[in-house]
């Protein structure tokens, strides 16, 4: 089972909903937007109910300048929620699931953790679209569901047979070039040159892995 808990500044320490705010009016130019607020989620999974109530107030949060809640009252706010993409690391997951570790002294559970936004005020599809491009990096991070899953093991598809790129040791330059262009190799001719030597040494054709 997953618990989920939400955690939020309270208003006089919520600085980064603020900062969010004065930027989304002055630099993006929404001044419809009203109000802001940042809350920060956390799932637990591998976690008994009793830790986990008992960490809400010692590792997700501190109580001096957070709220928690198991559910958002968003007041007709527009509510999305922001994560690391898979394969990037999280700091803030990882330092919970640490300490919880270290109070249980048992199994490390898994942790994952969002920061969800709501915007309050009359805003449009497009000023909404442009509030999201402002603090989503899509290098890093990615819109995320709001729905608690059912689990947070991650189920990854193992391929189960690696393309071998046949005839790789025989192809002229022209065709190394277009190679290049159709993998979107992050290399030039020089390189992938270099490769073809190696692997004519090996009597072999790569694997598109290697």
């Amino acid at each position: 089972m997953v618990n989920r808990i939400y955690v939020e500044k309270k208003e006089e320490f919520a600085a980064e909903a603020k900062a969010l705010l004065s930027d989304a009016r002055s630099l993006l130019g929404i001044t419809t937007l009203k109000e802001v607020r940042l809350i920060k989620r956390y799932d637990a999974e591998n976690i008994t109910d009793e830790l986990f109530e008992y960490a809400v107030n010692t590792v997700f949060s501190e109580p001096q300048v957070d709220t928690t809640s198991k559910e958002v009252e968003t007041k007709d706010g527009y509510v999305f929620a922001v994560e690391y993409l898979p394969g990037q690391f999280d700091q803030r997951a990882d330092s919970a699931a640490q300490c919880i570790q270290i109070i249980s002294q048992g199994e490390r559970p898994l942790i994952h953790s969002a920061t969800v936004y709501i915007l309050y005020g009359e805003l449009s599809e497009d000023q909404i679209k442009t509030i999201k491009g402002y603090v989503i990096n899509p290098v890093e991070a990615r819109e995320a569901s709001l729905e608690l899953p059912e689990t947070l093991k991650a189920d990854y598809a193992v391929p189960e047979k690696v393309e071998t790129l046949t005839d790789f040791t025989k192809k002229s330059e022209e065709e190394l070039e277009e190679m290049i262009k159709t993998l979107g190799l992050a290399m030039d001719l020089g390189d992938i040159s270099f490769c073809q030597e190696y692997f004519l040494s090996e009597k072999r054709d790569p694997t598109i892995t290697e």
